[in-house]
């Protein structure tokens, strides 16, 4: 059975488990799905509460185990939601999901946020502007710049891969890569590499933004005028940071190998990679954040809800709430 709490229930101090709240994503997906298999994969090491419609999750829970116990906190839809057909009226509803988790890990309610996949254009066409997860914990939190970073791999160990510039078209990457941006956010990576994975020196490889580095200035000057200086300034503070290396050929494990943490310079530069090597187990990683924020590194898979029950794979909400309790237990350390 499922039961519908408020956000102070999960505060038991006797609870040494890392205390989690999902939000359940676009309700005609497969976030309500792989939330709940996943709470009930994580139980022996995660307190999770789930944000979303009760009376969905409740059905759903008792499909997936009838003995299912589970910790919701109702944020009602508009209309029942239909598998795999989008329904603007319940825009609303997803975006108070991520509001109640939001405020709930600023007030220490909660020691971080998984978030499942939103359709953004149903939140859109509800007339409510959103761009996507990470700009909107941004906004609401008052940060002024992230980071986003997706990892696979096993724990701590894992591959982890930043990105200087995310959701840009590639010829506005060039202008977007600044002297004082690229410093910001190598901060970001080395401050939450320290305090969110208790990484006392991590070591930050980046990659250069032109094909082969630039060549020396033959093929573009990003990483004499912006890139090199930038990652001088960072080795003056005793931080190990180096390149820019060829993107090409940096992705190999006798590099790999050495490193925290790979910056790349845009989207398809570094993620392709990841994905290729963890699809389908990866977690995307909002780095910068007063708060501690994952998610999947999926959609909503409007097709896979509407086959039925059991299509969906919960790898990787598995995977982002196992993150979450790394972080939220190597937090400030």
């Amino acid at each position: 059975m499922s039961n519908t709490a408020s956000m102070n229930s999960q505060h038991a101090p006797e609870n040494k488990r890392p205390r989690i709240a999902i939000t359940c994503g676009e309700p005609a997906g497969i976030g309500p799905e792989i939330a709940v298999r996943a709470v009930l994969q994580t139980q022996s090491f995660a307190d999770c509460m789930l944000l979303g419609d009760a009376a969905q999750l409740t059905a759903l829970a008792a499909q997936v185990d009838a003995s299912a116990s589970l910790n919701i906190l109702d944020c009602p839809l508009a209309e029942p939601a239909v598998p795999g057909r989008l329904n603007l009226r319940n825009g609303a509803a997803v975006l108070q999901t991520l509001d109640k988790a939001i405020a709930a890990a600023l007030a220490h309610q909660v020691d971080a946020v998984v978030t499942a996949p939103v359709q953004k254009s149903t939140i859109n066409e509800a007339g409510i502007a959103f761009t996507g997860h990470t700009e909107y914990f941004a906004e609401k939190t008052g940060t002024a710049q992230v980071v986003m970073m997706l990892a696979g791999g096993a724990g701590i160990g894992m591959l982890r891969v930043a990105l200087a510039t995310t959701h840009l078209a590639l010829k506005d990457v060039p202008a977007a890569i600044t002297r004082d941006s690229l410093a910001q956010t190598i901060s970001i990576i080395h401050h939450d590499l320290q305090n969110r994975f208790g990484i006392a020196q991590p070591r930050i490889l980046v990659a250069g933004l032109n094909p082969h580095a630039g060549e020396g200035g033959y093929l573009g000057r990003e990483e004499i005028d912006v890139i090199t200086p930038v990652l001088q300034d960072a080795q003056a503070k005793g931080w190990q940071v180096s390149g820019p290396y060829p993107a090409d050929t940096l992705f190999q494990p006798k590099y790999l190998q050495d490193a925290d943490c790979v910056l790349a310079m845009y989207h398809d530069q570094g993620l392709p990679v990841l994905k290729h090597a963890s699809f389908g187990r990866g977690v995307n990683i909002t780095l910068g954040l007063p708060i501690i924020r994952t998610s999947v590194d999926h959609g909503t898979a409007l097709d896979l809800a509407a086959a039925g029950l059991g299509n969906a794979d919960c790898s990787s909400m598995v995977e982002a709430i196992r993150v979450a309790c790394i972080m939220a237990e190597k937090n400030g350390r």
